[in-house]
């Protein structure tokens, strides 16, 4: 499940990257039951694209931002509890973590999804009902 955290420069401190990492993939992971899932936990990935100042957007005008985004399959992000849960999680994460620096108003989340048979892991293409059958085994 790929993350990716950007942020406008100088906002995130490059000592709490991976901490934030880790933090937004543990809450995607406890919110849908799979903390600890041997199957899930090592195919999720994430990276943090910090952009220069000036070349992020708000409203048509350069403003400071951060955006959690997730590529997850169709199944994941589904129940509006986990919706909300995660979104409010998000925000607390990257606004503790950029120091209360980046108004909560200029965090933003959002998920994409896959398109069925194409989540391919190690060069394998799983279906969702494939990939479904590997996680409950982790």
């Amino acid at each position: 499940m790929p993350l990716t955290l950007i942020v406008s420069d100088g906002f995130l401190p490059e000592a709490n990257m991976p901490s934030t990492i880790q933090r937004l993939s543990e809450a995607f992971l406890r919110l849908h039951g799979l903390a600890g899932n041997k199957v899930l936990t090592p195919n999720v990935v994430g990276h943090v694209q910090v952009v220069p100042k000036g070349r992020t957007f708000s409203g048509l005008m350069p403003t400071d931002v951060a955006v959690v985004e997730w590529l997850t399959p169709s199944f994941a992000f589904t129940s509006s509890e986990i919706q909300k849960a995660y979104v409010r999680e998000a925000t607390d994460i990257v606004y503790e973590a950029c120091g209360g620096s980046l108004p909560r108003t200029n965090i933003w989340v959002n998920v994409k999804h896959a398109v069925d048979g194409t989540w391919g892991i190690s060069g394998v293409a799983y279906s969702n009902s494939e990939l479904g059958e590997a996680l409950s085994l982790g």
